[in-house]
């Protein structure tokens, strides 16, 4: 493979598919989150976000140096045109950083009546070669999502030959049809995927037959599954992706739960800044299972390497698989416990599920477990365990951890606790002169600023007059701000003092206004 571009940093573009998951987004590294209103995008399914929660998010995101893209990405009707337009404007007025689009039509009327709002062109377009990145370069769109059934070659000669912004996806879900022309659901159920209406039917059982109607598979030996893809994991493989050119590393999952956002963002940032900084890429054990515990159908790489055949689908299994915990060794009818050779670490709370040799599968969750007679908090991997199991198994049949305690807690604790994870370093200067009263001035990385005044003018202090560590100090409680204090001036006249309050209250000022700047900093140009 020949691939000669190397891109810059590329940009971790994560999912949001509601608040909850916007948080998760930002506050484990993302560079820019995507999201969609409460009409006019593809995952109508998805908890999504009204006006005013748009707004917010926006907000949120750009005092935290985030960007935010609006899907407006379905085929509309002739009638949908003006609300779908008014509804772009509206995105304009909040400082949204683009609308992702599928739509040509809406497209070409956006850049006549609102030419200031960036389009990106969705991956529902199909785009797939050359010239219809050319095309819609000069139709004005910013960036180009292409189609995920492109090989790593052919993105990078689009690359070199346009110079086009170009976005893929890097994890998640995968449709077995080509990206934008899949009609399954909408033949089915009446539910247009371009609609954003798509009920997975790819994700239900088949059976393939010949013209009689006989079965020309066993589903016991090839699965059910028959249209069902694996899940995109290009973890072990973003220096190529880099290398080709490719700007925004997107991942899948709108409809996921955030602590699957929390998990996977988290990875891929620690990935990212691996790749552009050291020469020798690796992905250790442990982020390898998380991502595959967090949630799998098995992984692919896709069309990134060539085209995959069986290997891009899950046959035997539609939803989550886990990770192999064990096997049974004996199960005990009397107290309807299984022992189990642990291969994974396993403890109260993590979800499990029996693949029964005989009798289909058994879910179950662990509430207590034992080794070597006594009840134990947690054992691991190596360990011989008894745990309760409702439905009589057999030696031998496998269990799989669907659930990992243990890293939904640490998930959940990055979007649930009031203390932020995401800080932005910052600089506080403070003036302190006899006769005056107290200046605090906060500036971030870019320039940004705020300006905090006491009310009282300085006094002498008889006793213990301000010094450097206790302004430190004072101005260090930044508590649930997405501030961190990173540098400190002090300008002091002497033995001085001002009362703490005028401290704290000048602080909060400060701030304040940095995060107005901030918030009118990332506002897109008009």
């Amino acid at each position: 493979m020949h691939l000669l571009i190397r891109s810059s940093k590329p940009e971790l573009l994560a999912p949001a598919g509601d608040w909850e998951s916007l948080v998760a987004a930002v506050q484990n590294g993302a560079d820019a989150v995507y999201l969609g209103g409460r009409l006019f995008n593809a995952r109508h399914g998805a908890a999504n976000f009204d006006d005013r929660q748009l707004q917010r998010a926006v907000e949120y995101a750009h005092i935290r140096g985030v960007r935010v893209y609006v899907t407006v990405n379905i085929l509309l009707r002739d009638e949908e045109l003006a609300g779908a337009a008014r509804f772009l404007h509206f995105l304009q007025r909040i400082g949204a950083d683009a609308a992702i689009t599928q739509d040509l039509g809406l497209a070409v009327l956006a850049r006549g009546v609102i030419p200031e709002l960036a389009l990106h062109a969705s991956t529902q377009m199909t785009v797939h070669n050359r010239a219809a990145v050319e095309k819609l370069l000069e139709m004005g769109f910013a960036r180009v999502v292409l189609a995920r059934e492109m090989g790593l070659e052919e993105i990078a000669a689009i690359k070199r030959a346009t110079g086009a912004e170009l976005e893929v996806f890097i994890h998640g879900a995968l449709c077995v049809c080509y990206s934008g022309q899949c009609l399954l659901s909408s033949m089915i159920g009446g539910r247009s995927g371009n609609r954003g209406r798509c009920a997975q039917p790819c994700r239900l059982t088949y059976t393939l037959v010949d013209e009689k109607e006989r079965p020309l598979v066993n589903p016991r030996e090839v699965g059910e599954y028959l249209l069902s893809p694996r899940d995109l994991n290009t973890s072990e493989h973003l220096p190529d992706l880099i290398r080709a050119g490719i700007n925004s590393f997107k991942i899948e999952g709108r409809m996921k739960r955030p602590e699957y956002v929390a998990t996977v963002v988290r990875i891929y940032r620690e990935l990212i800044d691996r790749a552009v900084q050291e020469d020798n890429y690796y992905l250790t054990p442990r982020e390898a299972r998380d991502l595959a515990q967090i949630f799998n159908r098995d992984f692919t790489t896709g069309y990134f390497y060539g085209r995959p055949g069986f290997a891009l689908m899950s046959y035997k299994r539609p939803n989550n698989r886990g990770l192999f915990l064990g096997r049974v060794i004996r199960y005990h009818p009397a107290s309807r416990r299984a022992a189990v050779a642990l291969e994974l670490p396993l403890r109260p709370g993590d979800g499990l599920e029996v693949w029964v040799s005989r009798g289909g599968r058994v879910g179950l969750e662990v509430h207590e477990l034992w080794e070597k007679g006594r009840r134990v908090d947690g054992a691991p991997a190596g360990a011989v365990v008894e745990i309760p199991v409702p439905e009589r198994v057999h030696p031998g049949d496998r269990i799989f951890k669907t659930h990992d305690a243990s890293l939904m807690e640490r998930a959940r604790a990055t979007f649930t606790s009031p203390k932020e994870v995401r800080k932005v370093p910052v600089r506080f200067s403070v003036r302190v002169h006899m006769g005056e009263p107290l200046m605090v001035v906060v500036e971030d990385p870019e320039g940004n600023r705020g300006e905090g005044r006491g009310a009282t003018p300085a006094a002498r202090a008889v006793r213990q007059p301000l010094t450097p560590e206790f302004l430190r100090r004072q101005l260090d409680r930044l508590g649930n701000t997405p501030f961190a204090l990173a540098d400190l001036h002090c300008a002091l006249d002497g033995d001085v003092i001002v009362p703490v309050g005028e401290i704290n209250e000048a602080r909060r000022q400060a701030l304040e206004q940095l995060a107005a700047a901030r918030l009118a900093a990332a506002r897109p140009a008009p």
